[in-house]
């Protein structure tokens, strides 16, 4: 890093390399783009490598003040939207997007072909490189349609081309204290810094006068893609389970190739007429059902963090989250919710009865402590951490294992290998 660029003051030219961007709908996704769009917002030019979404030569978008260079891709049959390059028809590419870009800073959100793409052509040009891990191997495996033999082999390759791959990079992050712990138990090393991916908390707090209309019956809300490892169909079993008496309702925001399977289970489960299938919804929707439900769930297992999540968070809502990978970092027993044993309906129905039976005051008060806990994962912090960093300073990384039980800490390591 050249001492010209260490000047606070002088705007960066930032090439962020992510393997899935908008409109893919994941984590990884949004947090990219939010990212980009923040440093854009700060006066910095934002460059974006990324893949392309239908067939067709590398092309080039300018967005909002974001220039995306879309690569050439191929979709991937066992997945519904991912899209992948191959090496040898990027590489031209990448040297001319380096050539005419000329970057300050390459900040990597993969590790894949343009992960590792970016990182050999920004270390061969001595150009400071962030690397920024939003991924474990268990993210892909239910896509893969091998035996579990084989998956074991995957796990443990996967994990070190992850390290070959970062280890070219000048700084690396992950977003959650127990991500990085899983990293180093993985090969990383001990200098894997925490930074959360962040979130703006404003864009989901009630605004001045506005008094949300609670929903008609208690509600349990989940968000995100309906895909396998989500283990949405825990949550149906576990509405099924509650007390009749609650009368409550389920609503999934959010789409995936899990719908008809998940369908078919409330159907099949009698609680078809309490199970809303919301689909994708438009920003302000979300927004909207956040602030009606009663309590927010995830029961997903391989979660580096866990963005909607926090925006529920933000939403003062309390949380019933899976006791596995980051969730247990956003919970604390009785405080702001509760950890349930993952998988297991009968234990995640008896942590939802819990919430939605409580009175209303205790659920009001749960969800100021959510509030109260999602404040040091604002995203100025996390975009003001990511500058520091660029420049080559030191940052102040998320506290070691902050509001994380022991016990979630033993069942969330022990899922790991």
């Amino acid at each position: 890093m050249s001492a010209e660029n260490t000047n606070p003051d002088r705007p960066l030219t930032v090439l962020l390399g992510a393997e899935t961007y908008p409109p893919d709908v994941n984590g990884a996704a949004q947090f990219a783009h939010r990212l980009a769009r923040g440093l854009q917002e700060r006066g910095h030019q934002v460059h974006v490598a990324c893949a392309r979404t239908s067939p067709g030569p590398t092309v080039r978008a300018d967005r909002e003040g974001i220039v995306e260079h879309r690569l050439r891709s191929h979709h991937a049959f066992t997945h519904p939207y991912f899209r992948f390059c191959l090496p040898w028809e990027i590489a031209p590419d990448v040297r001319r997007l380096f050539d005419e870009v000329r970057p300050d800073v390459v900040h990597l959100q993969c590790h894949h072909i343009i992960g590792r793409m970016l990182a050999r052509e920004a270390r061969r040009r001595g150009i400071r490189t962030v690397g920024t891990n939003h991924f474990v191997p268990e993210n892909m495996e239910p896509f893969l349609p091998f035996p579990q033999w084989f998956l074991a082999v995957y796990r443990s390759v996967c994990w070190r081309d992850m390290v070959r791959v970062f280890g070219r990079c000048d700084v690396i992050t992950a977003p959650t204290p127990l991500a990085v712990e899983t990293m180093r138990r993985n090969g990383f090393p001990d200098s894997v810094l925490a930074v959360s991916n962040g979130i703006r908390i404003a864009d989901y707090e009630p605004r001045p006068g506005e008094h949300p209309e609670p929903a008609e019956h208690p509600t349990v809300l989940f968000t995100g893609r309906l895909a396998i490892e989500k283990n949405v169909d825990v949550l149906i079993e576990a509405l099924s389970l509650l007390p009749a008496g609650l009368d409550a309702r389920l609503e999934l925001a959010g789409d995936g190739e899990q719908r008809p399977a998940l369908e078919e289970l409330a159907r099949a489960l009698g609680v078809a007429d309490r199970v809303h299938f919301l689909g994708y919804v438009p920003d302000e929707e979300l927004r909207a059902a956040y602030l009606r439900a009663d309590v927010f769930c995830q029961p997903g297992t391989a979660e580096l963090q866990s963005l909607v999540t926090l925006e529920a968070m933000s939403a003062s809502r309390p949380v019933v989250l899976a006791d596995a990978q980051a969730l247990p970092h956003l919970v604390e027993d009785g405080v702001n919710g509760w950890l349930f044993a993952p998988g297991d309906a009968r234990d995640l129905a008896g942590k939802l009865a819990r919430v939605l039976g409580a009175p209303a005051e205790e659920r009001e008060r749960m969800g100021r402590e959510s509030r109260h806990k999602v404040a040091r994962h604002s995203f100025p912090r996390t975009l003001e951490t990511f500058l520091r960093l660029y420049r080559g300073e030191a940052a102040e990384p998320l506290p070691a294992r902050a509001a994380l039980p022991l016990r979630g800490r033993l069942r969330a390591f022990s899922r790991v290998r």
